[in-house]
């Protein structure tokens, strides 16, 4: 399996982040993270909302470069794609699931933490604790994607 760089990085720290997002706040951690939010590079946007006593991840907005990534991996635009799925809240405010990388069409397990009402540090591996990376995500309040 090739794995092309930072977008797919991107892609899959985007996921991951949002996912997890809101544990701290609130006795509805799904909804205190409600809203979107973008990755550092501001080429993803994606939209958490509560999918029952989950948190789930759809995109609403990318970049011509990150939608053509997702399109060669996928074959598939990505706004519109669920890229956070059976993400729950741990006791540790630590968020964990399966996150959907169109780009190299491969789902995968991630975690994000919140630290702020408008940050989140999230954390991705591609395979086990090997070939991970970081990265702080940033809420957008109140803006249309």
């Amino acid at each position: 399996m090739r794995f092309a760089p930072d977008v797919r990085f991107r892609v899959v720290i985007a996921a991951i982040a949002f996912a997890a997002a809101a544990p701290a706040w609130g006795e509805t951690p799904a909804l205190a993270a409600e809203g979107v939010w973008r990755n550092p590079k501001n080429s993803v946007h994606i939209e958490l909302r509560p999918c029952g006593g989950q948190v789930c991840g759809i995109v609403v907005w990318a970049s011509e470069h990150a939608d053509a990534q997702a399109r060669k991996g996928s074959g598939r635009p990505l706004v519109g794609q669920q890229l956070m799925r059976d993400f729950v809240i741990g006791g540790d405010h630590i968020g964990r699931g399966k996150v959907y990388i169109p780009d190299i069409n491969a789902t995968f397990a991630g975690t994000a933490q919140q630290i702020d009402a408008h940050t989140l540090k999230a954390r991705g591996c591609l395979i086990a604790n090997v070939l991970c990376k970081s990265q702080v995500w940033t809420r957008i309040d109140n803006v249309a994607s």
